[in-house]
């Protein structure tokens, strides 16, 4: 029996999974790794960490394992997009890795606009200029540490970073580079235009790469220290939403993915690159060969629900919090929530707006509250899918991971309000599974991902739309998108009083 690994090297920690050739997951191992936050506003890691803990990882998955390491053929990467490891010529660390969460980068993303132009910027790299991106960061340094940018020589993204380790060959990988807004998204290409611009060398871009091609094998220096044989093929990976998708089957025209962790993403797949959706949505290559996918992101999704959680029910548990949210009719008894608790991204790219419950009388009860709160998350993901289809996209199929899967009530609200259905998968291992079908397919034991899908994602039930909901949503969904714009002064005079 032959083996694949993927690894998802995520903020908080590594996971990587062992996976054989039917898909099963063999063994998981996660190893955790800290944050650093010097200021506010400020999150960073040092990437060392991140090199330790997987190899650390590893020894701990090959010793619970017990097979023999010549059997693990090839192995990829998921890895959190955005930040920045900047390099110096002999491939060293020079400060902190910036990481996506990290919004320090303002007056950056400003003088991107200034110096660019909003419309040449989406253009060339599809997205607008926020906080997260890469770019953002670059000039940060370049600016403010101006000693340590004199030295640099190249940057990569965490991924790419432990890649390197494993292997002593420096790339960066096409899906996580369309979230630096240095690339040029529909021709596969590092924009010169934009680091002419920006007075950026640009030699610091690394040689770019496809997400299934193979980089090498695993050098004597990270073997030993792993446990992995040097014969292992190390391919590429992907940015943690693509290889997410990957992970879910999103491989097709008509399929959406639906991810409720922490933050919410709606993400679709892609066929071309030359759709104009004005910035309203991301725009990225696929991990898949030559694909892309849009995505919508709700900031504080599952956040929402374990906010109100841990403020009104800290004594339950969410099973028991969400028990009899199927005796609250669709629109929660005219109860109408807003998820903004820390800004939102789509469609509203707002640090300032906060979160609203609309409609309160004297007759609500904590099931309504309850009830409320996931509509709210599900309107504002049904914001992403309603810019898709005004877009052109047929939405007819969504599966759905994370939190917002784990309950059927709420996947049925899902389908309801989405008015598509939703697909629960039978195991969710989200993007260390979209690594892993990365490297199967580098492998060549399937000739598409498709067919790698095809073998190893299971249906496990389906929920379709109820019409007399859906017709309830459709109605009570444009009152919602009215809440943004009447709270928006209201929250923008209150920032004074937020302590």
């Amino acid at each position: 029996m032959k083996y694949v690994i993927g690894v998802d090297l995520g903020t908080s920690a590594v996971k990587i999974l062992l996976v054989d050739q039917q898909g099963a997951v063999v063994e998981t191992v996660s190893k955790p790794y800290p944050l650093i936050h010097e200021k506010n506003g400020y999150s960073e890691q040092d990437p060392q960490h991140w090199v330790d803990q997987t190899a650390a990882g590893l020894k701990e998955l090959l010793g619970i394992f017990g097979g023999n390491a010549e059997d693990i053929e090839g192995i990829s990467f998921s890895g959190q997009m955005h930040g920045l490891v900047l390099l110096d010529e002999n491939n060293e660390v020079l400060r902190p890795a910036i990481l996506w969460n990290d919004t320090r980068t303002t007056a950056e993303c400003q003088q991107i606009y200034d110096v660019i132009g909003q419309e040449k910027l989406l253009e060339i790299t599809k997205n607008p200029a926020l906080e997260g991106f890469t770019l953002p960061k670059i000039l940060w340094v370049q600016k403010h540490e101006p000693e340590i940018f004199k030295k640099v020589k190249s940057f990569v993204l965490p991924k790419d970073y432990l890649r390197y380790k494993l292997t002593g060959k420096l790339q960066m990988e096409l899906s996580d580079a369309a979230g630096t807004l240095l690339l040029d998204v529909t021709h596969k290409q590092w924009s010169q235009e934009i680091c002419d611009l920006l007075e950026l060398d640009f030699s610091m871009c690394p040689p770019l790469v496809e997400s299934h091609e193979e980089i090498g094998t695993v050098i004597t220096e990270f073997a030993s220290a792993s446990g992995l044989s040097q014969s292992t093929r190390v391919f590429a990976g992907g940015a943690d939403n693509a290889c997410g998708a990957i992970g879910a089957g999103i491989l097709e025209e008509g399929k959406t993915l639906c991810s409720i962790g922490t933050s919410g993403v709606v993400l679709s797949y892609e066929a071309q690159g030359n759709k104009d959706f004005g910035g309203k949505v991301h725009y990225f290559n696929h991990a898949a060969p030559n694909v892309f996918y849009t995505m919508g992101v709700t900031l504080a999704a599952g956040y929402s629900l374990s906010w109100f959680k841990e403020t009104f029910a800290p004594e339950v548990s969410f099973d028991e919090l969400l028990s009899d949210i199927d005796q609250v009719p669709a629109g929660s008894n005219g109860l109408v929530f807003t998820p903004y608790l820390v800004g939102e991204r789509t469609p509203h790219a707002d640090a300032v707006i906060r979160g609203s419950f609309i409609g309160m009388d004297g007759s609500h009860r904590r099931k309504d509250f309850a009830r409320a709160v996931l509509e709210g998350i599900t309107f504002s993901l049904q914001e992403s899918i309603s810019i898709f289809r005004e877009n052109g996209k047929t939405i007819d199929t969504i599966v759905s991971i994370g939190g917002g899967a784990q309950n059927g009530d709420w996947l049925q609200m899902q389908a309801d309000i989405f008015d598509a259905k939703i697909v629960r998968l039978t195991s969710e291992q989200g993007p260390g599974m979209g690594a892993a079908m990365l490297a199967a397919f580098g492998c060549s034991w399937f000739q598409t991902l498709q067919e790698c899908a095809d073998a190893f994602l299971q249906e496990d039930k389906q929920y379709l739309p109820i019409e007399e909901n859906v017709l309830a949503y459709k109605k009570l969904f444009p009152i919602y998108q009215q809440v943004y714009e009447n709270t928006k002064d209201l929250n923008s005079k209150l920032l004074e009083f937020r302590k």
